[in-house]
């Protein structure tokens, strides 16, 4: 692979600023450009030369259909759905994620969820915000020491989450395609029986990417196997969810309520119920957010500089 050049588009600053990155970058043996969209030009360039055109790979957020004319695309996002699998594989481009980094993040943000709920936190919020002083009912209140939950997806960032959930005291249960045993979980379920897995939680945590065989994998069917006093998470991505049987299931009780942090189309409409459901907290796409982001993902950038330069294996390589 030549690797000379390397671009950060300015897409990443959904997460940290280009300028951030290319700080961390710049001890590397390349030449680092930020190519800002849609011109292509790069934002610290000397000269107009300094163009997309000059990169041999892209850091970047979105897709782009000039980046098939590169050698390599990183991702830093561990969630590769913005990206054609198949037309990077036709173009030879090599395409690399972030997974690995988002584990306590997640963790952190899923455990926030529970205990809300859990000790009513956001229903003591929304009444700051109207100035009413209204205790929970005597039953109302719970804690999650000894309650149970089953993480769908056991990669990184479902393993963060089970981190979390064990040391609060939860019993938890997985679901992912090989049922292979996972430490801190009790009993790891296979998609097939991801109804089953489900019926027994208290909380449904879904950590899977957006594949074809995760998309709308949380169906009616499988919201109404959930405990009615069962609360669904959701930090994967929108689309591993059917939203509207997930509107219906809350309207008519089927389940307590929902935590989530991302949705079939993003930003969520206004027009969306979800947004006055009182036991749904909504968060924009937001639960790997740290401060640390692009430090982390500076990490992984500037490992696979190394390789590229030393002829070896990428890591994290996807494609």
């Amino acid at each position: 692979m030549r690797l000379d050049t390397l671009g950060i588009d300015a897409s990443v600053s959904v997460l940290f600023p280009p300028e951030f990155l290319a700080e961390q970058l710049s001890a590397s043996p390349v030449d680092i450009v930020i190519v800002d969209e849609p011109e292509g030009i790069a934002a610290d360039a000397d000269s107009p030369q300094e163009a997309l055109t000059a990169c041999d790979a892209i850091v970047t957020f979105e897709h782009r259909e000039a980046f098939l004319d590169l050698d390599w695309i990183h991702s830093i996002q561990a969630g590769i759905d913005r990206f054609p699998e198949d037309t990077l594989k036709d173009a030879g481009v090599a395409l690399t994620n972030s997974t690995g980094i988002h584990g306590d993040a997640i963790g952190e943000t899923v455990a926030g969820y529970l205990l809300a709920f859990s000790r009513r936190l956001h229903t003591h919020i929304g009444n700051q915000e109207r100035r009413e002083w209204g205790q929970p009912e005597w039953d109302e209140a719970w804690t999650i020491a000894g309650e149970s939950a089953c993480v769908v997806g056991l990669g990184s960032l479902g393993r963060g989450v089970v981190d979390r959930l064990s040391a609060l005291g939860l019993a938890v249960d997985g679901v992912r395609r090989t049922p292979v045993p996972e430490p801190g979980v009790d009993c790891v379920h296979t998609p097939a029986e991801l109804e089953s897995a489900v019926s027994d939680a208290r909380f449904v945590v879904l950590t899977v990417p957006l594949t074809e065989e995760t998309e709308g994998m949380i169906d009616r069917g499988v919201l109404d196997a959930m405990r009615d006093d069962a609360y669904l998470i959701n930090v994967a991505r929108g689309g591993v969810v059917d939203q509207s049987a997930l509107v219906d299931a809350l309207e008519r009780d089927a389940i307590a309520g929902a935590a989530l942090d991302v949705f079939e189309d993003e930003p969520l409409p206004e027009s969306s119920p979800l947004w006055e459901m009182d036991e749904v907290i909504v968060t924009p796409h937001c639960a790997a957010f740290t401060h640390r982001y692009g430090e982390n993902v500076g990490a992984i950038v500037r490992e696979n500089v190394r390789r590229a330069h030393d002829g070896e294996t990428l890591t994290n390589r996807v494609l």
